[in-house]
């Protein structure tokens, strides 16, 4: 049997968005994946502090940050947290803009509390209240902190909450030279949800990285994601997947779509391609 290389996105992929638990069925494909010889890795957008409740259910290895993080048991792989003039000039351009920001750091996540008093002082306008309600969801299960508490750790990432399109097309423009400006939603009540990530990774170069490291040939990798930060995962590996749940451009470029994360998607896939 032909080991292979399995890379599961979190986030509407493993869980339904913002949660930390998956369904049974999706730790039992892991668990039977990992007992036939193949390696699963976490392949996400969430910081190493964000994912550790997800490290119980049994994983060969993370890759957080969006690629900028990279471990195999107990190896680093990669570590690529942004330089200090990386970090200290993307955030003058985006406060200077009015672009609320979560700083992603190894050890937890920072974000402005202007966000939510926008959000508060905006209650009587359409959907606010119930933005409002998602994101300190959002912020509890997710462990993200005031920014007050921030001390200064390397961050790997930001994340973007913009009130104004131009603004956010202003900021990228001015950091396309090291950033990437992958959006997530466009709109939600007139803000611009995105991440901004260093050049120097992205999750398709995290499954060249790992499978160089394991000496196992791409073809041999298995991606599964379901939004467009998963686009160069799923390019990368041998074998691309998306969810039923994942976004349509996504779906497109996929070679298969499973069900959903509420549909035991995960399991299904599995399944399907011999994995278990």
């Amino acid at each position: 049997m032909e080991r292979r290389i399995i890379f599961l996105d979190i986030d509407g992929t493993l869980t339904e968005p913002g949660r930390n638990e998956p369904p049974e069925s999706a730790a039992e494909a892991v668990r039977r994946a990992r007992e036939r010889g193949h390696c699963v890795f976490l392949c996400t957008g969430r910081n190493y502090d964000m994912l550790l409740p997800l490290l119980n259910y049994g994983f060969d290895g993370v890759v957080a940050s969006s690629g900028g993080y990279i471990e195999f048991g107990r190896a680093i792989l990669y570590d690529c947290p942004m330089t200090g003039k990386q970090q200290e000039r993307a955030m003058r351009i985006l406060r200077e803009r009015g672009i609320y920001c979560t700083v992603e750091c190894m050890d937890g996540s920072y974000t402005d509390e202007g966000f939510k008093e926008y959000l508060r002082a905006h209650a009587s306008q359409a959907g606010y209240s119930d933005l409002l309600r998602w994101r300190e969801q959002l912020e509890e299960s997710l462990h993200i902190r005031p920014m007050r508490e921030y001390r200064g750790q390397p961050v790997y990432k930001i994340v973007v909450m913009s009130p104004s399109k131009e603004a956010f097309t202003e900021a990228g423009e001015l950091l396309a030279a090291d950033f990437d400006l992958c959006i997530q939603e466009e709109n939600r009540n007139g803000f611009t949800g995105a991440e901004i990530v260093n050049r120097q990774f992205d999750k398709g170069r995290a499954v060249k990285r790992v499978c160089e490291y394991l000496g196992v040939p791409l073809n041999a990798s298995v991606a599964i994601g379901d939004s467009m930060n998963d686009k160069e995962m799923l390019e990368t590996a041998g074998l691309s997947i998306c969810m039923g749940n994942g976004s349509e451009a996504l779906k497109r470029l996929a070679d298969d779509v499973c069900p959903s994360v509420r549909e035991d998607g995960i399991y299904h896939a599995f399944r399907k391609h011999q994995l278990i």
